[in-house]
């Protein structure tokens, strides 16, 4: 059974090129870390670990969701996705606890840092971010891991910047203090993506109205077709990143079949066109049959019909 939603295979090759370059780096900063004796540094290389560990959950997730779906996964994988984000999000948020807390210590007692080694690993580090940054960017908005991976790469950008800046200035004025200062704010950086992602994933799951879509615009989109005289039991989810479903009941006056699938083909072209909604489900009710619910703005206060 295929599954008729949007296909991001042709990003495997761009998402295993950037893999392979985070991977190397991370191992490369990780060591540079130990023998500069920097938290900047090993900071660093956990935010470009966690890098490669993004992308390759994107792989793996892209990949599952290109299996067919099943009489009992009517959906397919696409939400593997989804749950593979609010891990990685997870993961974020304990290395950045981690890394406060070794900032912590060096703040009480700051250790000597080797500043020009510091410096050389963070440049070859910067130099390989914006790369990555060049070749995930054209494929940022298609798919929510591969948006994870970006923003990864993005901060960590800022990270190597960072490292840099703070090796010259350990290097100018002897302060070793700076390095974990510098640390503390790669730590506040993956914080923000890890809460940023934990959010997107949580919306979700509890198939939240995805962002930028006004349910009640869509209502009055769907009433403004002729032939539709009210909507109701109105609702719009997320499956996966970019495949959004909507499902409601439309009342219309009693006429033939075929005039009725006029309506259902006209609201089907609206909602594709104007607002990007693919997997739509609709019942239509004959207006004189129709038992009145709540309005729909009282459906959003925990009051479903």
């Amino acid at each position: 059974m295929k599954s008729g939603f949007n296909d991001t295979s042709h990003v495997l090759p761009r998402l295993k090129l950037a893999f392979a370059i985070a991977l190397s780096i991370g191992i490369m900063e990780l060591l540079g870390g130990l023998f500069s004796n920097s938290l900047a540094l090993l900071s660093d290389s956990g935010h470009v670990f966690l890098d490669a560990l993004s992308l390759g959950i994107a792989l793996f997730a892209i990949k599952m969701a290109a299996k067919p779906h099943t009489p009992s996964l009517t959906y397919g994988y696409h939400r593997t996705e989804v749950l593979a984000a609010f891990v990685n999000g997870a993961t974020l948020l304990g290395v950045s606890a981690f890394i406060f807390y070794e900032a912590y210590g060096r703040f009480i007692e700051p250790p000597r840092v080797s500043f020009d080694l510091m410096i050389i690993i963070a440049s070859i580090g910067l130099a390989a971010n914006l790369a990555m940054v060049k070749i995930l960017g054209k494929h940022s908005d298609e798919s929510l891991n591969v948006r994870a991976a970006f923003l990864h790469v993005v901060g960590d950008t800022l990270s190597s910047v960072g490292v840099i800046a703070g090796g010259a200035a350990i290097a100018f004025t002897s302060f070793n203090i700076i390095d974990p200062i510098v640390g503390a704010f790669i730590g506040a950086l993956i914080l923000r993506s890890a809460i940023k992602i934990c959010k997107d994933c949580v919306r979700i799951f509890l198939e939240g109205t995805p962002k930028g879509i006004d349910i009640m615009k869509v209502k009055s989109e769907i009433e403004a077709i002729e032939g539709v005289k009210e909507v109701h039991d109105l609702h719009v989810w997320t499956l996966t990143s970019g495949m959004h479903a909507l499902s409601a009941h439309i009342a219309v006056r009693d006429q033939m079949l075929s005039q009725s699938q006029k309506i259902l083909s006209s609201i089907n072209n609206m909602l594709k066109e104007k607002i990007s909604i693919s997997h739509i489900t609709l019942q239509l009710e004959k207006q004189d049959e129709l038992v009145r619910p709540k309005r729909l703005s009282d459906n959003y206060n925990g009051n479903n019909s």
